[in-house]
């Protein structure tokens, strides 16, 4: 495997009748090992954001199906109604006739009773055929959301195999992170109960409140699809952070920088809760003001404020203020 190769020179190295202490990593090992880690956190931030919304997509589709299939079961229950009146209006028909109420009110009643009796009559028609619209109407409703229904879960039975699919090589590209960060003594496992670092900058309004939840998650760990309260990845962080400010965001990076298509700011111009969103939507965070972030980086790493340095503002693709 390519990450072993990688790392030859930090593996652990036992002889025979003997065990050696692993060796510590010579720069050089460092250096390919940490390359291999830029590029597979690279990777593993596209296809966790790309997990995350195949999710989304399967969670709505179903929802949409949910509904409509309750909504049939409804309309079922009325076209049972509306086929029971019907019945009872044909045995009426068989048992007593089309005009024997008529011939009724003409050979008993009055010319007064008569014409009353036909309106009625009348009435009781316009009455059955609306009965018969209204059944035909409802049984092609009916069938059409059926139809619907169909066509929306097998909508949300690829986006749940796509999920499965990516859910594989997501766990794949965990593996390989873990190994290399556990080699290099960098794993962090973080701590689901950490009570945070607290928010003194200058944000106020519902950035602050947003600041302040994102500052009281430092420490907690980074975990691909977590969305709270003991661990998050970095779009499950920002719609946490932003909801406990009352403004509720879209679950992934994509829909995200999609939703603030209206809202988009320079990054010259940045003021603390914006949302910061890599290039090629793989990852973000949210700006805390005075040069920093806080954000969920990757597996192995924990939620941390970080100095927007070159190497975060040559990543960056732009910035949204919800």
């Amino acid at each position: 495997m390519a990450v072993v190769a990688a790392l030859a020179l930090v593996a652990l190295v036992s002889t025979p009748g003997s065990v050696l202490a692993a060796p510590t990593p010579t720069p050089q090992a460092r250096a390919k090992a940490k390359a291999k880690l830029v590029k597979l956190n690279e990777r593993a931030d596209k296809v966790v954001e790309q997990y995350n919304q195949a999710t989304e997509t399967y969670k709505k589709a179903k929802k949409k199906y949910d509904d409509l299939n309750a909504e049939v079961g409804r309309k079922g229950v009325q076209a049972d109604a509306l086929r029971k009146d019907l019945v009872t209006l044909a045995i009426s028909n068989y048992q007593f006739g089309d005009f024997a109420g008529w011939q009724r009110f003409v050979v008993q009643g009055t010319p007064e009773t008569t014409l009353s009796g036909m309106a009625s009559l009348d009435q009781m028609a316009q009455i059955r055929v609306a009965k018969l619209r209204a059944y035909e109407a409802t049984t092609k409703d009916l069938r059409d959301r059926r139809d619907d229904a169909k066509t929306v879960l097998a909508e949300a039975d690829d986006a749940r195999d796509k999920v499965r699919g990516q859910k594989t090589e997501v766990e794949k590209l965990v593996a390989e992170q873990t190994k290399i960060l556990r080699r290099l003594g960098a794993f962090q496992a973080g701590d689901p109960n950490s009570t945070g670092i607290k928010y003194t900058g200058a944000a106020s309004g519902n950035a602050r409140v947003a600041l302040q939840f994102a500052f009281a998650q430092v420490g907690k760990p980074y975990q691909w699809g977590g969305t709270g309260p003991g661990s998050y990845d970095c779009s499950g962080l920002t719609q946490a952070a932003w909801r406990a400010a009352g403004v509720e965001l879209t679950r992934t990076t994509y829909t995200q920088w999609s939703w603030g298509a209206s809202r988009r700011v320079s990054l010259d111009e940045l003021q603390p809760g914006d949302l910061l969103f890599s290039k090629g939507l793989g990852h973000m965070g949210m700006y805390a003001g005075n040069g920093k972030m806080v954000h969920a980086p990757q597996t192995g790493d924990v939620v941390k404020v970080v100095d927007l340095d070159d190497y975060w503002r040559a990543r960056l693709l732009g910035a949204v203020r919800p």
